[in-house]
């Protein structure tokens, strides 16, 4: 298994491809949620990528500071259906985060979480700010994190 972060002028179109694909797979059809995946904001990302044999099982957005909000948001945070028992998530957000702070040399961070993974992102020290709302008929809660 292999982790590599590329912004989006580095993805070899294969990559973008199957990026997209993987959260269309879940976010669209699994959660049963149409809503525009391509949404613009990939063009000037940050993209992490878990690979296993070179097949993309997991992945995470990076966003700059002022394209969603004027902190850091991290977003589209996935892992492939068959791979959920690897754990993935904790693996895509710790490299998201050392990222963040090592590479972007970014402190402050938000995201807009699934209700129920609360919990999960408070493990890698995301506090909820008390903002919830519905976005694509989903409960979200927005979350911050301050190194």
């Amino acid at each position: 298994m292999t982790t590599e972060i590329k912004h989006y002028s580095e993805l070899t179109k294969e990559e973008f491809h199957d990026t997209i694909a993987l959260r269309i797979a879940v976010f669209v059809i699994e959660q049963n949620c149409p809503y525009q995946e391509l949404d613009g904001l990939d063009k000037d990302a940050y993209h992490l990528l878990v690979k296993e044999d070179g097949k993309i099982i997991g992945t995470t957005r990076i966003l700059k500071p002022g394209v969603a909000y004027k902190e850091t948001a991290v977003g589209r945070v996935v892992s492939a259906i068959d791979k959920r028992h690897l754990k993935l998530g904790h693996t895509l957000m710790e490299a998201t985060m050392r990222f963040i702070q090592d590479e972007m040399n970014e402190k402050t961070v938000r995201l807009s979480a699934q209700t129920h993974l609360k919990g999960f992102y408070a493990k890698h020290g995301f506090v909820a700010t008390g903002k919830d709302y519905l976005e694509d008929g989903i409960p979200h809660s927005e979350m911050l994190f301050n190194a």
